[in-house]
């Protein structure tokens, strides 16, 4: 079982979580609804999540195949439904941006492995029939792309 503590500490919208072991994060809503800007939206962090949850994988498994990784960015883009209450990610587009001495097939198979069988974080997403596509840059090359972004 896993445990979050959540208080209000600033303004109206402005929380805390607190996860078992000490970490905090803030969330908020936006300033055009009652929001302070206290923190990251709520929405934003799950995108978040995805990114944590797939680096996590890629760079386990590239250790794992003796690849080095000196650097390694990620930029996700997201859209959601537009009218629709509850508003969940329709489309969301990952590009993987991985530097050093990694062979680029490697890099592809870690992605693949990640996007498809082990993050948590994407699975969860495709259960509420999100489509996620992805990328990946080897050392500033274009490697692979599910396809175009959204």
């Amino acid at each position: 079982m896993v445990r979050i503590q959540l208080s209000r500490v600033n303004g109206d919208f402005g929380f805390e979580a607190k996860d078992a072991f000490g970490h905090i994060v803030r969330m908020d809503s936006t300033p055009e609804s009652g929001g302070e800007d206290f923190g990251v939206r709520p929405m934003q962090m799950l995108l978040m999540g995805l990114g944590g949850c797939s680096g996590i994988d890629i760079v386990s498994i590239l250790k794992k195949q003796r690849q080095t990784i000196t650097g390694f960015d990620m930029s996700i883009e997201g859209h959601r439904e537009h009218g629709k209450e509850p508003s969940l990610w329709t489309n969301i587009h990952i590009v993987f941006e991985l530097k050093g001495d990694i062979d680029p097939d490697k890099a592809k198979k870690a992605c693949e492995l990640s996007m498809d069988k082990y993050c948590s974080v994407a699975a969860t997403l495709r259960e509420a029939h999100t489509n996620i596509t992805w990328g990946v840059m080897v050392n500033g090359a274009h490697a692979y792309s599910t396809k175009a972004a959204v």
